[in-house]
């Protein structure tokens, strides 16, 4: 089954909470996630809660990457979207959690834009 992208989730334990709580680092690590995948980064925002937890998302020309983190739970939500066949999501993940030091890693990958025969014809 083709479609237009690969979408993958993840959840992320055992994390330390200095790295899920740095902004800087975080913001780091997604966007060097995306260029070792070979995205093209267009760009970013991210946002530090009180007393703790990031959301952000680096925008790629081929879709995105998110994140959420709980450091307190050492927890992070993880998602890289590629649509096309040149970027990989698993190499951007695999990246990502590589540099979280997780410890439990659940991870799923969705196909996006899996068209129907007749919106196919229709296009």
């Amino acid at each position: 089954m083709k479609g237009l992208g690969r979408h993958v989730l993840a959840e992320v334990y055992g994390c330390e909470f200095d790295v899920l709580n740095d902004l800087d680092r975080i913001r780091e690590v997604m966007v060097n996630a995306a260029l070792s995948a070979g995205a093209e980064v267009i760009e970013t925002t991210f946002h530090r809660f009180s007393p703790q937890g990031i959301s952000g998302v680096v925008v790629i020309s081929e879709s995105h990457l998110a994140i959420h983190t709980w450091p307190e739970l050492g927890y992070a939500a993880l998602d890289v979207f590629t649509c096309g066949s040149d970027v990989d999501p698993w190499v951007a993940m695999e990246a990502i959690i590589e540099e979280f030091g997780a410890t439990s890693v659940t991870a799923t990958e969705v196909k996006r834009g899996v068209l129907l025969k007749s919106v196919e014809a229709a296009g």
